[in-house]
């Protein structure tokens, strides 16, 4: 029998798993029966951890102790962007780590980025322990096709931690692809345009056989589903500060209602025209008084508020098309990935760029995963191979003098790949060279995202330029990034592989995978506890010497995975919000019955940032990388040395 090996979509505001077992594919469900957890995890006071839609429905009576949306900032730098924007509008604490990494500080205790996201895939890990009856200790985790290295590798931190081996690193839109295509015999060219929760991606890939070619990806890591609840948050909370004179987003309480108000009003506009919003208790008055709001949005008027949102998209759609070296005719099918894509306005928007409807029987929350699942499988020899050439998103660059960075390896170029380039000493007898590794399309060094740096030295000394220093980068299959520089004359040789973005260093990696962090994880004991799961409580602990029985699943589809195209799954479940009442919905006294009255977070649910008027108008602390100009210490000494310069001929 050949090994078990899943498949994991982590994505932002859902996590998804499944397994292909005799040539079909099943997406696994939870404890409570749901086929896509939320990717929320809530520490409980005696140290458990409680992980999908039971965790988010504990976000407004405890959101100190609730983390959400780990994905928006895994791999990034405390001083970006996103770090102050969450800083702004989450009520958990948010840290600075070493080597400017960030940090979640929850009752007393600190976890780095990837020991929250692996608490998400532990709870993963158990649900498929619980359908399979056996270990699950390998599997292909998805991730945003624009991910840079920083990112890929803190997930395959997480990864490790869980409890997982991690055999591939899968963009997401090659995911769906393989999903969409695998044993079908399609000689196509298609595009998949994956709208998640906090990131966009749109990849063209040239299907033959079962061979998937990504010809061109293209993203943007600042735009995803949530800027589209952030829209419906800022009209409510408007509304009520021209009534009660009291901006709500000030309070973490009333905020955490705006953004569930505003979640459940765009599920709704997925099948309905219209959405009546009622809050009836937002804030309280001096005197006791409950304030709220009352809106009616219309479809119409939503998508005027998130137009530029989705001409963002198709600014990225350009780009891609232009890559490819195709143009929209020549594509013979779109698919539509991410929850968000069920909204009509963004398929209408899609069908009218694409000049063509997009596949309406692919299921946009479980497609990636599904992929992941015949990927995994194939690895460890349970399905037939489908070779996979992807590329690498964005452009590798070293820092070069005079503040620049010089392309080694293109974007869009396949990958695996191994590419040198030559550089030359900066001045006369220099006796090191800092080699400073960018990710990004920009010539300025400052604008391109730093990965890391680290020193070489014992290379011949000589007058300027004389000395020449070969820089070899290699991208492996998972997209992450090995680095050597020798030179030429001797042989010397120094390398490293840029692993150091997550802020967990080895030791401390192997420190957290001992204490077994992600083993806190006891959703299933919480499910079984309140009666609504069958599932067996020793999945939670499960180890070789205790296997459990399986669930037996009901038999799949015949032939294609989605089906022949004629049941629509892009749009929303009406079954999934039935019994849904806007009006109480973000109520505080009914929140706790909120998974037991509707299973609200089985479309799309968006995770929980918005860009307040605050975090715009705050500059925040000083970016480190311009006060200091280094980010990584990896030899111990001071790197800040002369850099190294393009030789002549390659200039």
């Amino acid at each position: 029998m050949a090994e078990i090996a899943v498949g994991i979509d982590l994505g932002t505001s859902n996590t998804c798993v499944s397994v292909m077992r005799d040539g079909q594919v099943e997406v696994l469900d939870n404890a409570y029966g749901e086929r896509t957890s939320a990717s929320v995890v809530h520490f409980h006071e005696d140290g458990s951890v409680e992980v999908g839609n039971s965790a988010k429905a504990k976000v407004i009576h405890a959101p100190a102790e609730t983390v959400s949306s780990a994905k928006r900032l895994i791999g990034r730098y405390y001083f970006s962007e996103e770090v102050k924007k969450a800083q702004a509008v989450y009520a958990y604490e948010i840290a600075e780590s070493a080597n400017h990494g960030v940090r979640i500080e929850i009752r007393e205790e600190e976890f780095s980025l990837p020991e929250i996201s692996a608490m998400v895939l532990r709870e993963m890990k158990q649900i498929a322990e619980r359908h399979i009856g056996e270990v699950v200790t390998k599997a292909v985790i998805t991730v945003p096709a624009y991910f840079n290295d920083n990112q890929r590798q803190a997930t395959k931190d997480a990864g490790r931690i869980a409890g997982l081996d991690v055999l591939r690193i899968l963009n997401e839109p090659t995911a769906a692809a393989l999903a969409y295509g695998f044993g079908m015999g399609l000689n196509q060219r298609v595009a998949v345009y994956d709208l998640g929760g906090g990131t966009f991606d749109v990849s063209v890939l040239e299907i033959g056989k079962d061979i998937f070619e990504v010809l061109a990806t293209c993203g943007d890591t600042f735009l995803g589903g949530d800027d589209f609840d952030d829209r419906i948050i800022d009209l409510l909370a408007d509304d009520f500060i021209a009534e009660h004179n009291i901006n709500p987003r000030n309070d973490p309480y009333a905020f955490e209602k705006l953004k569930l108000a505003a979640e459940n009003a765009k599920k709704q506009l997925s099948i309905d025209e219209e959405v009546h919003i009622v809050l009836d208790d937002v804030l309280r008055a001096e005197d006791g008084t409950p304030l709220g709001v009352e809106r009616t949005l219309t479809r119409t008027e939503f998508g005027v508020l998130v137009h530029d949102l989705i001409q963002r998209t198709f600014k990225v759609c350009d780009e891609a098309m232009q890559q490819s070296d195709l143009t929209v005719r020549d594509l013979d099918g779109v698919i539509l990935v991410g929850g968000p894509t069920r909204l009509s306005i963004i398929r209408e928007a899609v069908e009218a760029y694409f000049q063509q409807a997009p596949r309406q029987d692919v299921d946009p929350d479980e497609v990636v995963s599904m992929g992941a699942a015949i990927h995994a499988a194939s690895l460890v020899g349970e399905a037939q191979d489908a070779m996979l050439l992807d590329v690498t998103p964005l452009d590798l660059r070293i820092g070069v003098a005079g503040g620049l960075a010089e392309p080694v390896i293109e974007r869009n170029t396949p990958v695996p790949i191994e590419q040198t380039r030559t550089f030359t000493t900066f001045q006369d007898h220099q006796e090191s060279v800092q080699i400073r590794v960018y990710q990004g399309d920009h010539r300025m060094a400052a604008d391109n995202a730093l990965l890391g740096q680290f020193e070489f030295s014992g290379f011949t000394k000589g007058p300027r330029a004389d000395v020449k220093i070969d820089v070899t980068f290699e991208i492996d299959a998972d997209g992450i990034v090995n680095v050597t520089a020798s030179d030429q004359t001797t042989g010397e040789a120094a390398s490293t592989q840029i692993t150091l973005s997550s802020g967990l260093g080895e030791e401390q990696l192997e420190a957290i995978i001992e204490s077994d962090v992600a083993g806190r994880v006891s959703t299933a004991a919480v499910a079984a506890g309140s009666g609504l799961a069958a599932s067996d409580s020793k999945s939670i602990a499960l180890d070789a010497g205790d296997p459990v029985t399986p669930v037996e699943l009901d038999p799949p589809e015949e032939n294609a995975l989605f089906g022949d195209g004629s049941v629509d799954l892009s749009e929303g479940r009406p079954d999934d919000l039935a019994g849904l009442d806007l009006a109480d919905s973000a109520d505080a006294d009914d929140l706790a019955d909120l998974a037991d009255e509707a299973d609200l977070d089985l479309i799309d649910d968006e995770e929980l940032i918005q860009l307040t008027e605050e975090a715009i108008a705050d500059p925040g602390p000083p970016n480190p990388a311009e006060d200091q100009g280094e980010f990584f210490d990896t030899s111990g000494d001071d790197l800040g040395g002369p850099e190294i310069e393009l030789t002549e001929e390659e200039k």
